[in-house]
């Protein structure tokens, strides 16, 4: 798969799964609605997912800022950190995202936004203490590779959409045990079918969005980081960086189950987890394809 195909591929992914919630809301709206004889429901679930759609593509890049706790770089105080990143998307034929610092001793980092011109490289205090220039530079060049090869939209969305349905899972399920209004025809069989909708969809919920982000995370990491040392052309300043990243055993201060999959390295620490669940691959793999790399 080339470059270029991956970049059309991650923007097929994100229309997709913009229209599956959409149509996932509108289906629980529409059987609430029947449940409840109000078509107000579903009204009410058309225009939700309208809005969440909308309200993700662009916004959630600052929902995502605002959880992390990032603040936006002084050039002046951090005069070598924009340097590089300038020199590097020069290299990239990208426009200069906006740079933004977080206050955590853990080694870390992430790209967000809509598009590349909307973009934001976000970097702890401990990952510009802890890492040589080369080892920076290598970070930094995986997290505008994430830019230029279009993943920050769909990684960025997820965030606000499995938000969104986590919320809805318990809203839905506070729904079936308190009831609503209901006419003289109802009965115990409507609501044990209401109480059935509001289980399935508590448990169901947030499986579906673990696999979201499983989907949006894994394979990405591996391109970001071949494309980083094409950038680059030193394959061994991220492996480096990886390994010391990696080595950090304290989880972040603001670590987030629903931004997790952004970060360069699993923002919880050593934090020993199943295979299955990762949302990044094993820093040992990713180091190994790096060394076994040809510039």
């Amino acid at each position: 798969m080339t470059l270029y195909s991956q970049q059309d591929k991650n923007i097929r992914k994100t229309w997709l799964l913009m229209c599956l919630f959409f149509i996932g809301v509108i289906a629980v709206g529409f059987v609430f609605s029947q449940i409840y004889r109000s078509p107000g429901i579903l009204y009410f679930a058309v225009i939700f997912s309208l809005l969440m759609n909308f309200f993700s593509y662009w916004y959630s890049d600052k929902i995502i800022l605002k959880m992390s706790g990032a603040k936006l770089a002084d050039h002046d105080n951090h005069r070598e950190l924009f340097h590089l990143v300038e020199n590097l998307c020069i290299t990239a034929g990208l426009p200069m995202p906006k740079i933004y610092i977080i206050n955590d001793p853990a080694p870390n980092a992430f790209a967000t936004g809509r598009n590349k011109e909307h973009a934001v490289v976000a970097v702890t205090t401990g990952l510009l203490e802890r890492l040589n220039k080369a080892e920076l530079e290598g970070v930094v060049a995986h997290e505008l590779s994430h830019i230029g090869n279009r993943d920050i939209l769909i990684s960025t969305i997820v965030v606000v959409l499995v938000g969104f349905i986590a919320l809805l899972s318990d809203f839905f399920l506070r729904f079936s045990f308190f009831g609503g209004r209901r006419d003289d025809r109802s009965d115990g069989r409507l609501q044990a079918i209401l109480m059935i909708v509001g289980i399935a969809l508590a448990i169901l919920a947030p499986i579906a969005a673990i696999l979201i982000q499983l989907a949006v995370s894994r394979k990405r990491e591996f391109l970001a980081d071949a494309s980083a040392s094409l950038l680059t052309r030193y394959p061994e300043g991220l492996a480096l960086a990886l390994e010391k990243i990696s080595q950090y055993k304290q989880p972040m201060k603001m670590a987030n189950k629903a931004t997790a999959h952004l970060y360069i390295s699993n923002p919880f620490g050593a934090k020993r987890i199943s295979r299955l669940f990762m949302t990044h691959p094993l820093v040992e793999e990713r180091v190994k394809a790096l060394r076994g790399m040809e510039i």
